[in-house]
């Protein structure tokens, strides 16, 4: 029963890692022991964030830049961290995109650009990572896709996002689906649907503009909980679903929200 939540010494890529809920995860995962790469489309915001992430956490943070709504992009990431390392531990599928428009004017490139990022990117760069992810894992200790969903998938969602939470109910259904074909290879697949964060995308969505550094009690007094999410709350579950303690845990999606779901 020692140790059960230890991912020291682990290999994790966490796509879309330069800021909110994929920085929380990196973060835990980095105090914890594991060497993190992060991913995201802005090369100098992650670069920064990598570095950031060392020296606040005293482990190996590696940035690797791409746009993961292209197969173009994610062969690009897929080269890169191929080139650093022989097998990958967990793959933490984070990055994600909204777009918020009147439903009369919405616009077939927000859908695409939602769908790609959301849905299709998730799928390919798991294709593409499959021989890291068979050779790090073994019966007694599989290797981990978390597929990083929304409450929104779940529920309808309170902005006028149309193709986001489709986007992630198919997220959702594809974790439950790669998660069948691959416990077989000894890599196990979940999700986690989060709720409120004070992250760019919610503040988007709130009407702060994209600032952080905000009063958060004006989302969180409407939570069950009375407030928004922690990175200790994101992490402490990735790191669940990464350690011996989530290795029975097989193709669920988690939600980490407050009680909204439970109480809507």
């Amino acid at each position: 029963m020692k140790n059960l939540f230890s991912v020291e010494g682990k290999v994790a890529l966490v796509t879309g890692g330069s800021r909110g809920i994929g920085e929380m995860i990196a973060a835990g995962y980095l105090a914890n022991g594991s060497k993190v790469y992060i991913s995201s489309r802005k090369a100098d915001t992650c670069n920064a964030t990598a570095e950031r992430l060392s020296k606040e956490y005293g482990g190996e943070c590696v940035s690797i830049p791409a746009d993961l709504s292209t197969l173009e992009g994610i062969g690009q990431l897929v080269d890169e961290i191929s080139s650093k390392e022989d097998s990958l531990d967990i793959l933490v599928n984070n990055a994600g995109a909204s777009w918020g428009q009147p439903i009369e004017e919405y616009s077939e490139k927000g859908w695409d650009k939602v769908m790609d990022t959301n849905v299709k990117g998730v799928f390919f760069l798991t294709q593409k990572l499959l021989p890291m992810l068979k050779k790090a894992g073994n019966s007694e200790d599989p290797s981990r896709v978390i597929n990083i969903g929304s409450i929104d998938g779940i529920k309808t969602g309170l902005f006028d996002a149309f193709s986001y939470g489709p986007s992630k109910a198919a997220l959702h259904h594809l974790t439950r689906v790669l998660a069948a074909t691959l416990v077989k290879d000894n890599i196990i697949v979940n999700a986690i649907a989060p709720g409120p964060f004070p992250t760019w995308m919610l503040s988007t969505g709130v009407g702060f503009g994209g600032d952080t550094d905000v009063d958060w009690n004006v989302v969180g007094d409407q939570n069950p909980r009375g407030r928004v999410g922690t990175p200790e709350d994101i992490a402490g579950l990735a790191i669940f679903l990464s350690s011996r303690a989530g290795a029975y845990t097989v193709g669920q999606t988690i939600t980490c929200d407050g009680g909204v779901v439970a109480s809507s």
